[in-house]
């Protein structure tokens, strides 16, 4: 029995941000079941950008006093991009280097949210990702701007938009009997956790009955 479970998300998502410290407890809490955690990219489009520094103030403003945080993000990095292909595919391409775990994508956010960095800046986003991981500046900016990269980075956006949901962050939980839930929007551990414990509940009582009784009979 096991349960995967897909984050989608856009680095420069303030409520992506925001569900990284859920996201994290969430993979120390099931990190010894049988649960397999993974992120993909889901750009950001226009429709989804802040149109201003004062907008995206205004809104960060709501999301800090939402969280409760003693801090509020920075719009610094804000260029009135239509998509911020550079933070995202930099993160996407620090995979192939070994780069698979969150440290890449949680350094981009901070210089971004935190900083105010211009990280849709190739060179300041690989900078920045090259430090976090250790790796090579040079390799990675080719391989952050090759076409495999942003093809990765598009698919998986499409694969975000064909759940038929809009708010980032979103979470795609889906278990080995089919059982499958999608949460869209919400960034607190409670639901997601609720609901992996249902699926793997669901899943030893399966394999609780394929034990006893094996496969069905012949129709």
């Amino acid at each position: 029995m096991n349960v995967n479970v897909t984050y989608y998300l856009d680095v420069v998502s303030s409520w992506c941000y925001w569900a990284e410290p859920a996201w994290a407890e969430l993979k120390e809490r099931y990190a010894k079941s049988p649960v397999e955690f993974s992120w993909k990219i889901a750009l950001l489009d226009e429709s989804g950008m802040s149109k201003s520094r004062a907008q995206a103030e205004w809104f960060y403003r709501r999301s800090g006093t939402i969280m409760r945080s003693p801090f509020m993000l920075n719009s610094g990095w804000l260029t009135h991009s239509k998509e911020y292909l550079p933070p995202n595919c930099v993160a996407e391409a620090a995979k192939d280097f070994g780069a698979t775990d969150d440290r890449v994508r949680l350094a981009l956010m901070a210089a971004a949210m935190r900083q105010g960095q211009n990280v849709g800046d190739w060179d300041v986003s690989v900078a920045v990702a090259a430090k976090a991981a250790g790796l090579d500046s040079a390799a990675l900016l080719q391989a952050a701007r090759s076409p495999e990269i942003e093809k990765r980075v598009r698919t998986a956006t499409a694969e975000f938009q064909a759940l038929q949901v809009t708010q980032r962050p979103a979470f795609l939980l889906k278990s080995n009997i089919d059982d499958r839930a999608v949460f869209s929007g919400l960034v607190k551990i409670g639901p997601l956790a609720a609901t992996i414990d249902a699926m793997l509940d669901d899943a030893a009582a399966y394999a609780s009955h394929a034990a006893h009784f094996g496969s069905p009979p012949p129709g």
